[in-house]
C-alpha cells in the first residue's frame, strides 16, 4: 500500500493537463492546434514547419513557449491567451477525484506549465474549484517552465513550500527529476510505467491512486 510513504506529506502537489483530467479527454491536443496556428503567424512558417518547431521546442526548452522566447523573443502573454482559448465542454466533473482531493490532509497546490488563469478554468470544468490552496502557472516561474530546476525552485520558494513533506503529481516524468531531488515523493500520473531512479509510484489512475492515501 502506497500509503505508509506519504504518512508526513504536508503539501500535495499537482500538474494540471493529463494529470488532474485522463488523457483520453484530449483536452491538450486543441492547444497544440493553437500552438502551431501561433508559430505559423509568428514566424511566417508553413504548417509542417510550425509543428515540427512546436515538438522540437517542447523537447530542447522544456515548453514550446520557452523555445519561442528563447529563439525568436516572443512575448508570452498573447501567446498563452491564444493556444489557451479552446473548448473546455470536453472536461466532466469527477465528484470521486474531488473526494479524495478533498480528503488529503494539508495543502493542495496546482503547479502547472501552462497559465494560472487556464488552471482555474480547466480544475472548474472538472468541478474541482475551491479545492486548492494556490495555483501556479508558469508565470509564477518567470516563464521558465518545468523542468527546469530554477523554475520549481521559484515557485516552491514562492509558496513557501518544503519538498522534504511535499509530494508531487505529474504526467511528464522529466518533470519529477528535480522534485525528486529536492526530496520530494514522485507520482508519474500515465498510461504507461516507465522505470526511472526518480519516478518513486505509478499509477494510470489518479482517483484510485489518493483512494489508497485515505486512512
Amino acid at each position: 500500500m502506497p500509503a505508509e510513504y506519504f504518512t508526513d506529506v504536508r503539501d500535495w502537489v499537482f500538474d494540471l493537463d493529463n494529470t488532474l483530467y485522463p488523457p483520453q479527454m484530449r483536452l491538450f491536443d486543441q492547444i497544440e492546434v493553437r500552438m502551431v496556428s501561433y508559430v505559423m503567424d509568428a514566424l511566417g512558417v508553413t504548417q509542417s514547419e510550425a509543428n515540427h518547431l512546436r515538438k522540437t521546442y517542447w523537447e530542447q526548452y522544456g515548453t514550446t513557449l520557452a523555445g519561442l522566447m528563447q529563439e525568436h523573443g516572443v512575448d508570452p502573454v498573447p501567446y498563452m491567451q491564444q493556444v489557451h482559448d479552446i473548448d473546455f465542454s470536453v472536461l466532466s466533473p469527477d465528484v470521486q477525484l474531488r473526494d479524495h482531493i478533498a480528503a488529503l490532509p494539508g495543502r493542495r497546490i496546482i503547479y502547472t506549465n501552462g497559465s494560472a488563469d487556464y488552471a482555474l478554468r480547466v480544475i472548474e470544468a472538472r468541478g474541482l474549484s475551491g479545492l486548492f490552496d494556490a495555483v501556479y502557472g508558469v508565470e509564477h516561474a518567470g516563464y521558465r517552465p518545468k523542468p527546469e530546476h530554477d523554475a520549481f525552485a521559484q515557485v516552491f520558494a514562492l509558496d513557501g513550500l518544503d519538498p522534504a513533506f511535499a509530494a508531487m503529481f505529474e504526467d511528464d516524468p522529466r518533470n519529477l527529476a528535480t522534485p525528486f531531488q529536492m526530496g520530494m515523493r514522485t507520482v508519474h500520473v500515465a498510461p504507461e510505467r516507465l522505470d526511472a531512479p526518480h519516478i518513486q509510484h505509478h499509477t494510470d489512475d489518479l482517483t484510485a491512486f489518493l483512494s489508497k492515501l485515505r486512512p
